[in-house]
């Protein structure tokens, strides 16, 4: 076995049975179009997503009928740019703004409520 072909510990394996290789790109199937989707390596492991291999991926092979589409990304473009974490920042910083001037909540008079369940109110007709 080459060194580097196995997987380190915090980062994702293949998805292929057997396969120990280090996960380097995200295979997505959409049913409704029939269409393959391989992408960059998500940044969380997906529960309907499979993580593969380069060989894996190259070794692909999909129904009659079906169409694959590979996203092709640059090798230095791993996780977000500087402009992705300012917009993540501004607007955490419009929410925190936000919710430091709201108006406080008015609490509905309880005396007329039929019945409470959860959020929802049965409040009698007038």
């Amino acid at each position: 076995m080459r060194s580097g072909s196995v997987v380190r510990r915090g980062t994702r394996g293949c998805s292929r049975a057997s396969c120990r290789k280090p996960a380097l790109r995200t295979l997505t199937y959409i049913y409704s179009d029939s269409t393959a989707l391989i992408g960059p390596l998500a940044t969380f492991a997906e529960p309907h997503a499979y993580d593969l291999c380069l060989e894996h991926c190259e070794k692909l092979t999909v129904p009659n009928g079906w169409t694959v589409i590979t996203a092709q990304t640059e090798q230095g473009e791993a996780g977000p740019n500087s402009d992705d974490i300012m917009a993540i920042a501004d607007a955490v910083r419009e929410i925190g703004a936000a919710r430091h001037h709201a108006p406080p909540e008015v609490a509905l008079p309880t005396q007329q409520e039929i019945g409470r369940r959860g959020h929802l109110r049965a409040l009698p007709s007038q």
